[in-house]
């Protein structure tokens, strides 16, 4: 049987880490707590499931804390866990028995991971699969008989482990402002940051949020060798921005870029909310209706459905076509 270390990092959690350490209880061979700052509880309830509790003084770094916690574990396997995440009995006995019969060659196991679309989280689905439990050691195999090379990807297996995901509340203002401060401290966003920070702001983004972010966007969408995607995505932030600064020509560049990589359902947002705010609701019902039938989502979900089918019932409204504004309303629920 595969022994297990769950390693977490927290900070003032109080409300969620006593259900979170009753899940897991049963399931580590050690529990390892990185507190960030607390000025709760959260120690005093760490103390009551384990006496591995390490102060890490903040860096303004998840990895750096994670990296420390992970540091510490001494089992063959590490789970990494939240203190918003919980496990029901049926899950408990799910991981049981994945750490009964997991084989020695699996490196990586993924989980479901639940109940995201409740929060207005930054992820785009319900339920989908997130890498969870890693093997602390890794050994490196030589493979073929010739041309013999490393193994370097790793063996993932995919569980039937569902974890939910009950956050107290958002905490997109939070990642934000991180990301906000990297930017003015000029340090470098990978491909993967650029596209997680620009999905996180049509979620859940304010104009405040914008401001910060959209001269740098408007940067990164002017670089050659960008891939359309890349091109869409930094065009949509800097199109919201120009829209919030109400810089007419700025706003058309960048939507304009969009439709000419193939568009999308959030740039059809953005152009039917400019036509919505000018009052011309006939054009911008055009507008909405090809984010819904006419284009998929690339960062938000929501702008091919919800919203746009909102603003249509609003727009069919306000040209006095009740029972379309009806119809639209309904669709959007």
């Amino acid at each position: 049987m595969a022994s297990i270390s769950v390693c977490m990092i927290v900070k003032n959690e109080e409300k969620n880490l006593e259900a979170c350490l009753t899940c897991l209880k049963d399931i580590a061979d050690e529990i390892l707590i990185a507190d960030t700052g607390s000025t709760d509880a959260t120690k005093e309830i760490a103390a009551r499931f384990t006496d591995k509790i390490y102060d890490f003084a903040w860096t303004g770094s998840f990895s750096d804390a994670r990296n420390f916690i992970f540091s510490k574990a001494k089992m063959d396997y590490i789970y990494s866990a939240d203190a918003d995440e919980r496990l029901d009995e049926e899950n408990i006995q799910r991981f049981l028995q994945v750490k009964k019969t997991l084989l020695p060659e699996i490196e990586i196991v993924q989980m479901y991971y639940c109940n995201q679309l409740a929060h207005n989280t930054i992820y785009n689905f319900d339920k989908e699969y997130r890498p969870k439990l890693f093997k602390r050691v890794r050994n490196f195999v030589w493979q073929e008989k010739i041309h013999e090379q490393v193994q370097l990807e790793p063996v993932i297996y995919d569980s039937e482990i569902e974890i939910i995901h009950q956050p107290d509340g958002n905490h997109a203002k939070r990642d934000l402002a991180v990301f906000a401060s990297m930017i003015t401290n000029k340090e470098e966003l990978s491909k993967r940051l650029c596209e997680i920070y620009a999905k996180e702001l049509l979620i859940a983004g304010d104009e405040e949020d914008f401001a910060a972010a959209g001269t740098y966007f408007s940067n990164l969408a002017d670089k050659e060798g960008l891939s359309e995607d890349e091109i869409k995505q930094a065009s949509l932030v800097a199109a919201r921005y120009y829209r919030y600064q109400k810089e007419t020509s700025s706003f058309f560049k960048y939507a304009l870029r969009v439709t000419a990589c193939g568009g999308c359902s959030e740039m059809c947002c953005e152009i039917g909310e400019y036509y919505f705010d000018m009052e011309d609701y006939k054009e911008a019902s055009m507008w909405f209706y090809n984010a819904v039938y006419e284009t998929q989502p690339l960062l938000n979900i929501r702008s091919g459905k919800e919203i746009p089918l909102k603003y249509l019932s609003e727009c069919m409204a306000k040209l006095g076509l009740k029972e379309e504004a009806e119809n639209y309303r309904h669709l959007a629920e």
